[in-house]
């Protein structure tokens, strides 16, 4: 098969194939997003392909990878054009989404990013670069030792980071008179709108104080909307089976289908001084503070899929739906929401016995084939707001935090297990270097369990940090010696039921 999806192609697809409803010679750029991965096809970018059928045809995306070419590599030579297969147990159904106008690679041309992003049709910048690259220190705040920043700081007009793009970008639009366009992140951070309104504007003070001055702080912290959002559905990494599936239904080849489920959400807090597109005519939802809906999905969703990741990853599982098909796991992350849902707001108007039931739906989804190994990456970065914020609030609550504290133990266990009963490499972290090195020492388990909280900056000030540390503990001695049947054993898990407190 040669012939490849692209404007050319899009005619000649099988019926029952979901085309863009709309022309895209008439579209315009109205969007600069930053980490044009699978997730941001699959979310993001489906809402928008939405929004251009409606005819708002001024807000096509022009799509940035802060690292690599892949993506670019993969859909340039299909006008921007991929499928969209999502999937469930009943079947697959194929859309095409054509809402990405155009693709760029930052560390090959980042003159041509910035160009994008001062162009005054540009009115607001998406963001889904993963957590790690916030580049936090263990504190929350801005690692100004990173070498990346340094490197952004010392030549402003060719920078590697987020943080360097917004903000010379917000810095030239300052000098020609051109409204700064309203920053959008989509990632796992809690009040990730804030979060990055907070750290940009430490990295703007950085620059501000090379020169003298304060004027890009102020402006940014003045003039720039950072409004939060919640984003859920789940995106597993595409496989050369899912491409060959894909290429023989639509007699096309696709280099990077996107696979994923029916299910998708979109919660937005609605301050655009720029303008927006009217997304609430497609499902989502703009509301005053995202905070509830946030926290929901983080300590419910987000924490038990890590909690299914790293105990599936220990108990043989290799994909998610496998893992929550294994009674004990599917017992444990029962106990695991009881735990969390008492930690949520109260008095937000949050259905969890419905989000959670729908939940375990979604885990069931045996057609998505969701990898363990993929959700466990970059735990160090992911546990804080998922399950040890939940834990926290647990023990000032004078609850016991017994499963939450699970999930970190198994996270240990699991990066300790590579290269021994998991393969090497099978996921990664930013602090492998650093855990590689205190595995080698084979140290004590308590000794284990602080030096880790040390590292990731666990709980890091907390009056409760010692407490749960002890409890991490307790789990790490029951997953070496009997694995994590002991571990779920000595929770009451696989015999009698333990009530949770």
């Amino acid at each position: 098969m040669n012939s490849r999806l692209s404007n050319a192609t899009i005619a000649t697809l099988p019926a029952g194939t979901e085309l863009p409803r709309y022309d895209r010679r008439a579209v315009r750029p109205g969007i600069v997003h930053l980490g044009v991965g699978a997730f941001h096809r699959a979310h993001q970018a489906a809402y928008v392909d939405a929004c251009l059928a409606n005819g708002e045809m001024d807000w096509g995306i022009i799509g940035v990878s802060l690292r690599s070419a892949d993506t670019r590599d993969a859909l340039a030579p299909q006008d921007g054009l991929y499928t969209l297969a999502i999937r469930d147990s009943a079947g697959e159904q194929l859309q095409i989404v054509g809402s990405i106008l155009s693709l760029l690679v930052a560390p090959e041309d980042p003159a041509a990013v910035l160009a994008a992003l001062t162009d005054p049709g540009i009115r607001i910048v998406t963001l889904t670069i993963t957590e790690k690259a916030y580049l936090r220190a263990a504190d929350g705040t801005l690692d100004q030792a990173h070498p990346d920043i340094a490197h952004d700081l010392a030549n402003p007009s060719a920078p590697k980071t987020a943080h360097g793009f917004l903000a010379e970008a917000l810095a030239r639009r300052r000098a020609t008179g051109t409204p700064p366009f309203t920053v959008l992140c989509c990632d796992n951070l809690p009040a990730n709108g804030a979060t990055l309104h907070r750290l940009l504007i430490e990295f703007a003070k950085l620059r501000d104080a090379r020169v003298g001055g304060s004027e890009l702080a102020r402006h940014i912290a003045e003039n720039v909307a950072f409004p939060s959002s919640m984003v859920d559905r789940i995106v597993p990494a595409s496989t050369d089976a899912d491409r060959a599936r894909v290429a023989a239904t639509l007699g096309v080849e696709d280099a990077w289908p996107v696979m994923t489920e029916p299910f998708c959400q979109w919660v937005i807090e609605d301050r655009f001084p720029a303008g927006r597109l009217a997304w609430e005519k497609f499902g989502v939802t703009m509301v005053e503070d995202v905070r509830p809906f946030e926290d929901m999905k983080l300590r419910l969703l987000n924490g038990a899929h890590s909690g299914i990741a790293y105990l599936g990853l220990l108990s043989g599982h290799a994909t998610v739906d496998r893992a929550f098909a294994d009674p004990a796991i599917r017992q444990f992350v029962d106990r695991l929401w009881a735990e969390a849902i008492p930690t949520l707001p109260q008095d937000a108007g949050l259905d969890t016995s419905a989000y959670t039931a729908e939940l375990a739906e979604r885990f069931s989804n045996t057609a998505l084939a969701h990898r363990t190994a993929q959700i466990a990456n970059d735990g160090s970065q992911k546990l804080p707001q998922r399950i040890v914020a939940s834990a926290l609030a647990r023990l000032e609550e004078g609850l016991l935090p017994e499963h939450l504290s699970l999930v970190v133990a198994a996270w240990i266990a699991a990066c300790a297990a590579r290269g021994s009963t998991l393969p090497r490499g099978h996921f990664a972290d930013p602090l492998d270097a650093a855990l590689d090195d205190l595995f080698s020492r084979s140290p004590a388990t308590a000794e284990t369990a602080t030096a880790v909280f040390d590292l990731a900056g666990f709980a890091k000030g907390h009056p409760e940090r010692q407490r749960l540390i002890e409890f991490v503990a307790t789990h790490l001695v029951h997953l070496k010696q009997g694995g994590s049947k002991l571990a779920f054993a000595a929770l009451g898990i696989g015999g009698k039921t333990k009530p949770v407190e």
